[in-house]
């Protein structure tokens, strides 16, 4: 929305909320348009993007044997973590976990742009701050960290005892 409202700005025309309002119905009813097609106008944390059905996952993965990249259940692990518990810091993640992270885990999280520093804790070694990013929900199909599963309660509860910490 936000690009197509700079977009618009530039030219003669004041964008204000009638504006807005038109081009949210136009993405509605492109939207609509395509509701039976193999492809999908969709919202997602970034903005709004085409993309294929869940039905057609058979017929695109026999035009192209790619592989997606494999994550041990460590980094899962991590990526959980930081997504249910954001931001905390890497030892925040080891408290929980109980074991160490692999840097290699944290690195790969942050390549891939799911993950990012957001800023640095202010207790002794200003350790770095995790947080998920837009791509991360994008990537997923979400537009909020609202929209993740819930967790098991059960495990909601250890995690903030970890941390120390009430929900």
């Amino acid at each position: 929305m936000q690009d197509m409202k700079n977009l618009l700005e530039n030219t003669e025309n004041e964008i204000n909320e009638p504006w807005l309002a038109r081009i949210r119905q136009l993405l509605e009813e492109l939207q609509s348009d395509w509701s039976e097609k193999g492809l999908e106008l969709v919202q997602v944390a970034n903005g709004w993007r085409f993309q294929s059905r869940p039905e057609m996952k058979p017929w695109l993965e026999r035009l192209t044997r790619e592989r997606q990249p494999r994550y041990s259940r460590a980094t899962l692990e991590i990526l959980a973590i930081i997504a249910y518990n954001q931001p905390v810091t890497r030892g925040d993640i080891e408290q929980i976990r109980g074991v160490m992270v692999n840097p290699n885990a944290i690195r790969m999280l942050e390549e891939r742009g799911w993950i990012e520093v957001i800023g640095h804790r202010e207790t002794p070694g200003r350790p770095a701050l995790f947080a998920t990013t837009t791509q991360f929900l994008s990537d997923l199909g979400l537009t909020s960290l609202e929209q993740l599963p819930p967790l098991l309660q059960s495990m909601q509860d250890d995690a903030a005892d970890e941390l120390n910490i009430e929900i």
